[in-house]
């Protein structure tokens, strides 16, 4: 039994998707107000629970072999990123499971001190290296989906809010691909206790995809790109009334001012182990979107 948390969203439910194509039995950690239709209508089993709650995660965890964490927090990293991690990991040791694919972030382990998202999560990554456990860590660059509602919208209106200096580099990753990269990590014995970065073949700069959208949508891409000063001025204001909040928005600043790419040869290696050719972003596009 594999047991996927995070399963309605973006990756999670691909990867669900994935192991039922397969016919691997999936027990879909969601909550109750997330759908969670499709997944059934496939097999999985539903396990409707909060991961915030440690009897959840214990009864989440009964039976299963094999375990992928792919939810995130938006801004309780504390709870979300981290302790639900470490619960999952604790629970794994004691059921004995056979492997353990996390998914955490391009950019981990470079120290972020304002982005509680990237500190959870490599404080995850330790923990699961020191656990014991058969493991695998994926730390992906952007994920392709998430442009999907920015395509859809500049589609409509030709407009692209471009966040973040125009010239920082990113290695966007089909999340189709990510999903697979998860799913054989399992019977991939070049993947066992490995950290991997994953990103898509392409190092694009920011100011790349409006162009790609504009060549899958033909039409001339109209740019809108706040200054980062902007965006410093509404986390200082929420601050004042939800200090939570503006700790949450630290993770987002963090991912607007840095680059996130992976090398060439890290793709290259990525390619290799897994027996995959990466998709590019404008492909993952074309097939979401294009006519």
């Amino acid at each position: 039994m594999y047991l996927v948390t995070g399963a309605t969203g973006g990756i999670g439910r691909r990867i669900v998707r994935l192991l039922r194509e397969r016919e691997q039995p999936v027990r879909a950690f969601v909550r109750l107000t997330s759908r969670y239709g499709e997944l059934e209508q496939r097999g999985a089993e539903i396990f409707i629970g909060d991961l915030r709650e440690d009897k959840d995660i214990q009864k989440a965890c009964k039976g299963v072999q094999y375990i992928i964490s792919t939810h995130g927090s938006g801004i309780d990293a504390q709870a979300l990123d981290y302790r639900a991690n470490i619960e999952l990991i604790d629970q794994a040791k004691e059921q004995g499971v056979q492997h353990f694919v996390f998914i955490s972030v391009l950019g981990a382990d470079r120290g972020y001190e304002d982005a509680p998202v990237f500190k959870a999560k490599r404080a995850v990554e330790k923990y699961l290296e020191a656990s014991g456990l058969n493991y695998t860590i994926l730390r992906p660059s952007g994920l392709a989906s998430n442009l999907i509602p920015l395509a859809e919208q500049f589609r409509q209106t030709g407009i692209y809010l471009l966040n973040g200096d125009p010239k920082n580099r990113t290695s966007i990753v089909s999340t189709d691909d990510l999903a697979q990269i998860a799913v054989d990590s399992f019977t991939i014995e070049g993947a066992r206790n490995q950290i991997f970065p994953v990103g898509g073949p392409d190092i694009l700069k920011r100011e790349d995809i409006p162009r790609i959208f504009g060549r899958i949508f033909n039409r001339e891409p109209i740019v809108i790109n706040p200054p980062l000063l902007v965006l410093d001025g509404i986390r200082n204001a929420i601050g004042f009334v939800n200090p939570q909040a503006r700790k949450g928005l630290g993770t987002f600043r963090t991912l607007l001012a840095n680059e996130f790419f992976c090398t060439k040869s890290e793709i290259t290696n990525l390619e290799l182990i897994y027996n995959l050719k990466l998709e590019s972003l404008e492909s993952f596009v074309r097939r979401y979107l294009g006519d």
